[in-house]
């Protein structure tokens, strides 16, 4: 089940700015969003709802911001059933695209905020016990018979997504092999697929296998705890998380107004100063500089130079019966 957690955001007279009509009338009183995200995302959220919550508070009322986590594509789907969401902060473009295709939000969601409403990137990489006994230094290394991974399950997760499509492009454009054959290898050493991105990193930390499948922000999280290393392979992806309105569950004014303002914060300077201590890789290049030694320049590949789109990604490798169905039943 996702997970919630509440950040309420209080004002108090002496924070109020008032502007237009706000002058006579105060604050407008108090709103609610709920924030409908993915698994790795809890602590980022932990520190920005607050900071925004303060700035609502000094120019309009109270907000209190809900928050659910859980793997990106079940955290679509519960959306599209219903979960009234007012804004959703998803792994994967292609998961939004869903929720616009069900007539909840518009289609060119990804037009109104910049780089196509990514306020972040991230990248794939591999987390490993302290020492690195396996000595895994390279996506080639996982199809070695002594190496146990811990991934999520790409039928649920955003992120897994994201990673079989980096060992995917790794497999063409360093290997030069046929990929199903690298991924066949590499699906038949893994221990565990896990529901989720969190999911996967409870298994790998509580000792199930050898090398964990990560986002960079949690693979950090996960060697903060100590007993862990990083390695970061010779190629990535550019991971692009996304975040959108949800139309339907913002026509109250009010309403929408806050639920545009809580994702166009995403881009302000202060909370791209908090993306980046989280280890996201922040849109703003000035924050990106400042914080370079958090990040290492890998070569990195996107979904559009080796799949065109997330629509055909998904259509050719994820969609049921697509190449991993086929991968995974051939094991």
């Amino acid at each position: 089940m996702p997970s919630r957690r509440a950040f309420v955001g209080t004002a108090s007279a002496a924070l109020l700015t008032a502007c237009g009509d706000q002058t006579s009338q105060g604050p407008r009183g108090s709103v609610s969003l709920l924030n409908v995200s993915y698994d790795p995302t809890r602590e980022l959220y932990a520190d920005i709802n607050p900071v925004f919550a303060r700035f609502w508070a000094q120019n309009h009322g109270q907000i209190g911001i809900t928050m659910s986590h859980g793997a990106s594509g079940s955290q679509a789907q519960a959306v599209i059933a219903g979960e009234p969401a007012q804004v959703v902060t998803l792994a994967v473009p292609y998961d939004i695209d869903l929720i616009a295709e069900h007539g909840l939000t518009a289609r060119t969601w990804q037009a109104r905020l910049p780089n196509n409403s990514a306020p972040y990137t991230s990248i794939i990489v591999f987390v490993v016990r302290a020492g690195n006994p396996k000595r895994v230094r390279d996506w080639s290394d996982l199809a070695r018979n002594d190496v146990g991974i811990v991934m999520p399950d790409p039928k649920t997760s955003g992120g897994a997504r994201w990673t079989y499509l980096a060992a995917w492009a790794y497999a063409l454009r360093r290997l030069h092999v046929e990929p199903r054959s690298f991924l066949r290898l590499l699906f038949g050493n893994t221990a565990t697929f896990a529901s989720g991105a969190r999911a996967a990193t409870e298994s790998f930390s509580q000792g199930e296998g050898d090398v964990l499948l990560a986002w960079e922000n949690e693979a950090h999280n996960l060697v903060d705890q100590g007993g862990f290393e990083i390695v970061t392979p010779t190629l990535s992806i550019r991971a692009e998380p996304a975040v959108a309105v949800v139309d339907a569950n913002t026509r109250d004014p009010n309403v929408r107004e806050a639920a545009e303002a809580y994702l166009e914060f995403l881009y302000t300077r202060e909370a791209q100063e908090i993306i980046a201590r989280r280890y996201y890789r922040p849109f703003d290049a000035e924050v990106l500089r400042a914080n370079a030694d958090r990040f290492p320049d890998v070569p990195l590949v996107t979904v559009q130079d080796v799949f065109l789109s997330w629509h055909d990604a998904h259509q050719m490798h994820f969609r049921d019966g697509g190449v991993f169905d086929q991968i995974r039943s051939s094991q």
